[in-house]
């Protein structure tokens, strides 16, 4: 592909992994990386904590390796078609763009709220470094109540992010519990009842019936009969894929384009996709293809499918990472392995006999599938392995910092974990542990 022109569609870390892998793997045609976004790729985990905090500029948010990776950039560009049989990507003002790969790495948009004010600048969103600096200038104009709707990761760093600034906030959420299924019921007591030690105010359990724009904020009128009176409301209710621009092109985008196991996209030759936008079928994990949002995921995709671009679908390889995720608020740091959310039960992996700090295992028919450590991660390093033994391979030296694998890739000391009551077998974690 000497004399070619592989396209990168979306200008983020996937993106950015993905043009890195084909220039490694010596990949010598033109290189054309179109992102929507004016700014070239930069940490998107930094949003809701330092670029709201202040302590990060955009420019200090900015990844190294865009500015010196060989690639025409077209920033502040969005895609707007695709025709996967003429090998063709359409821009603004009816210009096309011809390629020999295509990688899909759009990423995801943030969901809005039916009913809630739009272009006001009271209400924002969280997904861009623009968003993040839009929050803290409107944060720093008022001395307000500021209105987090939403319990899930991003919202409930951005409320501690809000409270370490000394700032009033509420969340408000239709969980009865913040991160719920994402970490499991003890971790998500645990982090709930820290928000409301630190001052937060939390509507759990309820809906938003209507919004009252007012002078000096807006009204948040809840199911339940309270109402918040809000001088900035940031909505952090999950994020839609990308792909408004791929109807029409006859690929399958339900939820993300769907991918083969070696993240080519079904229905299109030369395609593959990487990141949030990517549905695709792990087969180290029982069920549907699933889409997984997390930023390490981005890292591996985007040159796993950079390398599958290269090697033609028939000699490609399935991706199958065990995903992992992680959040730090008021100083607690939760980590998360696997797909935890997939589970149909749960087990307690590790504990303290003196703190809060546990792992918890989630479980589908008997297989443990993901779990999510609360201020433990030595445990969560000493588990790794059996969960990678009970989804398909043994765990490699790079998935275990710290840990120098046997040969048969397992430690010998790792606990051989399985579905069983709580209380049999723990990991005891002790005050080396942190």
């Amino acid at each position: 592909m000497n004399e070619e022109r592989i396209v990168v569609a979306g200008g983020g870390l996937a993106g950015l992994r993905a043009g890195e892998r084909v220039r490694e793997l010596g990949f010598r045609g033109e290189l054309v990386i179109v992102g929507a976004e004016r700014h070239l790729p930069y940490h998107r985990p930094a949003l809701s904590k330092e670029a709201v905090l202040g302590e990060l500029r955009a420019r200090d948010l900015r990844l190294a390796a865009g500015r010196e990776l060989d690639a025409v950039w077209r920033l502040g560009t969005a895609v707007t078609h695709l025709e996967p049989d003429r090998h063709v990507v359409g821009l603004p003002g009816g210009e096309e763009l011809s390629y020999d790969g295509l990688v899909v790495a759009t990423g995801v948009e943030p969901r809005h709220l039916a009913g809630a004010p739009r272009h006001d600048p009271r209400v924002h969103v969280l997904r861009t470094v623009d968003d993040a600096l839009a929050i803290k200038r409107a944060i720093g104009a008022t001395q307000g109540l500021v209105v987090v709707v939403g319990g899930g990761l991003i919202g409930c760093e951005l409320a501690s992010t809000v409270r370490a600034l000394g700032r009033d906030v509420a969340i408000v959420s239709r969980s009865g519990m913040l991160l719920g299924n994402a970490v499991g019921r003890d971790i998500a007591e645990t982090v709930t009842r820290a928000h409301r030690s630190h001052g937060v105010r939390l509507a759990l359990g309820v809906d938003i019936r209507h919004w009252v724009r007012q002078r000096g904020g807006v009204g948040v009128h809840l199911s339940d009969g309270q109402v918040f009176f809000a001088a900035v409301v940031v909505i952090a209710v999950g994020a839609s894929p990308a792909t408004a621009w791929l109807r029409g092109s006859g690929l399958d985008v339900s939820d993300g384009v769907l991918c083969d196991p070696t993240c080519h996209v079904v229905g299109a030759s030369d395609v593959v996709a990487a990141g949030d936008v990517a549905r695709w079928p792990n087969l180290r994990f029982p069920g549907p293809p699933r889409r997984v949002e997390h930023w390490l995921n981005a890292v591996e995709m985007g040159r796993a499918a950079a390398e599958n671009l290269l090697a033609g679908r028939s000699d490609a390889r399935p991706f199958t990472p065990v995903p992992r995720f992680w959040t730090e608020q008021y100083g607690m740091r939760i980590q998360g392995s696997g797909l935890p959310a997939t589970g149909d039960d749960t087990i307690t992996l590790a504990a303290s006999r003196k703190d809060h700090r546990t792992v918890t295992g989630f479980v589908k028919g008997g297989r443990l599938v993901g779990m999510v450590g609360l201020d433990a991660p030595t445990a969560m390093i000493r588990l790794a392995p059996e969960l990678w033994r009970q989804n398909g391979v043994a765990a490699p030296a790079r998935a275990l910092p710290g840990h120098r694998p046997d040969p048969v890739g397992t430690p010998a000391h790792a606990p051989v974990v399985r579905a069983r009551p709580v209380g049999r077998r723990l990991v005891r974690i002790g005050p080396r542990d942190r």
